[in-house]
């Protein structure tokens, strides 16, 4: 098994940036639950593992909280950039730990000091996607909804494979989207009625846009 590499170039991390806007404004045009309106309330962050020249926005995560008082929620979209509050890029987290199933050690290791991550750091991830998210209620959910269905050999490299092609830009968008429900607080205990449609629901033909998106709400204050 060969893990996809990510595309190269800062127009792939651009290419993300648009995805995060586009969910971003998916969740603003919904107003709060007490029927506020939601303001910016970004999240500072100092992603690593970031190659050169990224935007600027890449230091926020994009968030808003409600403007009436004695409510002051904080809604929070999914994001194909951040992973939770991993302080590595998403995309990194997961084609590092796919690696360590599909590369040689030498390329791993070659990747891991480029974005400074120790080999603590990436058995950590490791356990995650081994031992943790295979048992998630977002995983025993969304996997039933990928059609057609594939075998899983190793995680996540087999969810790697089945969404990328030849690293395909489009492709990686897609997984990233596809992975975003559990970007969020409390994200993989994600119920049947909450899951969005995602457009990697198919993860052959990559076509379909989701519908839905769901956020995390928490308090500004």
């Amino acid at each position: 098994m060969t893990c996809p590499a990510l595309p190269h170039g800062v127009s792939f991390w651009s290419f993300l940036l648009r995805i995060d806007r586009d969910l971003a404004q998916r969740s603003r045009r919904d107003e709060c639950a007490c029927g506020g309106r939601l303001h910016r309330a970004d999240y500072p962050r100092k992603p690593r593992g970031c190659p050169d020249r990224l935007p600027d926005e890449y230091r926020r995560r994009f968030s808003f909280c409600c403007d009436r008082d004695g409510c002051r929620k904080r809604v929070t979209p999914p994001s194909v950039r951040f992973l939770g509050r991993r302080v590595y890029l998403g995309a990194m987290v997961i084609l590092i730990a796919a690696m360590r199933q599909g590369a040689t050690p030498r390329r791993v290791n070659e990747l891991s000091r480029l974005i400074g991550a120790d080999r603590t750091t990436i058995s950590r991830w490791q356990v995650f996607w081994k031992e943790h998210f295979p048992k998630t209620t977002f995983w025993r959910i969304a996997r039933a909804r990928l059609v057609p269905a594939f075998e899983i050999v190793a995680y996540p490299l087999s969810i790697v494979e089945a969404f990328v092609e030849n690293g395909s830009r489009q492709g990686w968008g897609n997984l990233l989207k596809f992975l975003s429900p559990i970007t969020i607080a409390r994200g993989l205990e994600i119920k049947v009625s909450e899951v969005p449609e995602q457009p990697a629901e198919d993860a052959h033909q990559r076509s379909r846009s989701p519908s839905k998106q769901t956020t995390a709400t928490d308090s500004c204050s």
